[in-house]
């Protein structure tokens, strides 16, 4: 599934290409990880693959919107612990260093907030932290 994060009126939101092909991968990758019958209503999976078998690329804004709702949703279910962690801590803890970096005349520190090592580095390093000190 092509998506990209985009800002919006309501905040963040992900802006996906919804095509047959991409709607199927991701309702296979959520009834593995158990979340097609957990997190959605009776309604919502019925529309995802009544989309799914009679479209093969959602062009009605209407339909696209109803579900890019449900793709969302799904979305945010079938994500990790990790990735979730390094997308919430890591990412920010990368951007703050770098900042400060660059701050202290570190050239090199503009790239270190896209460096996925160091950000995963440092999503792992925040958990293993202890506070009291």
């Amino acid at each position: 599934m092509t998506c990209a994060v985009v800002g919006g009126r309501r905040g963040v939101s992900v802006a996906c290409v919804l095509s047959r092909r991409a709607l199927a991968r991701l309702r296979l990758r959520a009834i593995r990880r158990g979340v097609w019958f957990r997190d959605l209503r009776d309604v919502e999976r019925k529309l995802l693959d009544l989309t799914i078998v009679v479209v093969e690329r959602v062009r009605s804004v209407r339909l696209a919107r109803v579900v890019s709702v449900i793709v969302e949703k799904l979305l945010d279910a079938v994500e990790s612990r990790f990735s979730r962690l390094v997308r919430m801590r890591g990412r920010g803890l990368a951007e703050k260093l770098s900042q400060v970096a660059q701050g202290w005349g570190n050239l090199s520190a503009v790239h270190w907030a896209d460096d996925l090592g160091f950000v995963e580095y440092l999503a792992v390093a925040s958990v293993n932290s202890s506070v009291g000190f």
